[in-house]
């Protein structure tokens, strides 16, 4: 009796509860975020959905996510209107599914200057603005619904 008792709440303790967000997230259009970011272009206004740790959260609004991919060093932001969805600081180390649409953002080469700087100056380094000679294009993920493992 004892023992069966043991088992049971070690069964229990196995199962991850989850904080969800939205619409709900749909495990039958999970892509790895390597693969997302391997071929962008390929999956833009298609629905998908990515898994991974979350390593940053927006702290004034909760307004959006980065995902750590399964590669190392790339990330993935998931981003959503202000107070659509507010995704808490205590996330940061936690495990999500997101699922939305992968968006681009295009910006020209004045943009990608101005963008650069700012994430030089928020890391402490120098910046040439002069060292940017392409405009750049980043990716997001504008989800329809996420889920925050404990």
């Amino acid at each position: 009796m004892i023992a069966a008792a043991i088992f049971f709440s070690t069964l229990a303790g196995t199962a991850q509860a989850a904080t969800d967000f939205g619409e709900g997230v749909n495990r039958d259009y999970l892509v790895p975020v390597s693969t997302l970011m391997d071929s962008p272009e390929d999956y833009l206004e298609n629905t998908v959905t990515i898994e991974g740790t979350i390593v940053g959260v927006c702290e004034h609004r909760g307004c959006w996510m980065t995902i750590a991919s399964d590669k190392r060093f790339q990330t993935l932001r998931i981003k959503v209107k202000d107070g659509e969805m507010v995704f808490p600081l205590t996330a940061r180390g936690k495990k999500a599914l997101a699922t939305g649409k992968l968006q681009a953002l295009r910006y020209d080469l004045e943009q990608t200057r101005e963008i650069k700087a700012h994430y030089a100056k928020e890391a402490g380094e120098a910046f040439d603005p002069a060292s940017v000679t392409e405009a750049m294009t980043m990716y997001q993920l504008v989800p329809t619904g996420v889920s925050i493992l404990d």
